[in-house]
């Protein structure tokens, strides 16, 4: 819990950001690993973490996940999840073919991303994808179609080899800064005039007004602590986000990394925020170890977006 007011100390006064921590699309995930071992039993497998947050991971591990890096370590016929970021067509068709019972709890926003990439490609595009080397997500969209191009940062786009400048399109991973999305778009339509992108925005809701909110209340603040894991590149996001507004970020995983950040010793206002990932009982722990002086809410706006769960564990 965080602290009531009549329990708080003398630390620095604390302004937490809203909204922060879990967004529906981890709510699903995590309710997916749950409905699936309360449904078929334990063990249920999940490829790749379900949400990039290690308690999120031991808490599903207590109740019967076992986390694999490939379906190779998936014994033939066993339940497997599908995390959230997404996974590339191969990997069902490796998992249909050893008769796994398969729960794909990828988030309906990055499914959204996928199907873009087919609706580009069946127009004759060349798709280019602008993410992160190495994240889950990019390799799952990666794989959707052959011959997609990464593009990381507008630097990159002066070196890309297309096939046809005038037949180029553009997609983006859900979890990057809007910013340097619109960097890299501007590098590409400079090059390539004729490009075309979505309808609308890869960029996740959650992970924009997270980002929003941060900067939102940056001006207020001595410096901003990100709850998350380090692996999370929306948590990642949010520190380069507070440092662009001006306002030093630290990035802890829970409580017990406060002291990496010893700049925190003579701050008087301290920002929380969260990664969509992170639990919000984690944020709560921070909040209470920082022994605040007083704790505010800046709310810039309120979520109220639900999706469903996949139909095989509904």
């Amino acid at each position: 819990m965080i602290p009531a007011p009549e329990d708080r100390a003398d630390g620095p006064r604390v302004l937490l950001a809203g909204p922060r921590s879990f967004c529906a699309g981890v709510e699903r995930a995590i309710h997916t690993v749950e409905r699936a071992i309360d449904r078929f039993g334990a063990p249920v497998y999940v490829r790749r973490q379900i949400v990039h947050n290690r308690h999120v991971v031991s808490d599903l591990e207590e109740r019967g996940a076992i986390f694999v890096h490939e379906l190779d370590e998936v014994p033939d016929g066993a339940t497997v999840v599908f995390s959230a970021h997404g996974v590339a067509p191969a990997v069902h068709d490796v998992a249909r073919s050893r008769g796994m019972q398969v729960v794909d709890a990828t988030c309906p926003l990055v499914a959204k991303v996928h199907h873009e990439v087919h609706r580009f490609t069946n127009q004759g595009y060349q798709v280019l994808l602008i993410g992160r080397r190495g994240h889950d997500e990019t390799e799952g969209t990666m794989g959707e179609v052959a011959g997609m191009t990464l593009v990381e940062t507008a630097d990159d786009v002066a070196s890309l080899e297309v096939d046809d400048p005038g037949k180029v399109a553009y997609i983006t991973q859900t979890t990057l800064s809007p910013r340097d999305v619109a960097d890299v778009v501007d590098a590409l339509s400079a090059r390539f005039p004729s490009l075309v992108g979505p309808h609308s925005a890869d960029i996740c809701y959650a992970t924009q007004n997270r980002q929003e909110a941060v900067v939102a209340m940056a001006g207020e603040c001595d410096i901003i602590i990100v709850v998350g894991s380090g692996n999370s590149s929306n948590a990642a996001r949010l520190v380069e986000v507070s440092s662009r507004a001006g306002c030093a970020a630290v990035l802890v995983e829970d409580e017990t990394h406060l002291d990496a950040a010893p700049m925190l010793k003579d701050a008087h206002t301290v920002g929380v925020t969260a990664a969509a990932s992170t639990p919000p009982a984690i944020v709560a722990r921070v909040v209470n170890a920082l022994n605040p002086s007083s704790v505010e809410e800046r709310v810039l706006r309120t979520e109220q977006v639900n999706f469903p769960l996949p139909s095989e564990v509904r």
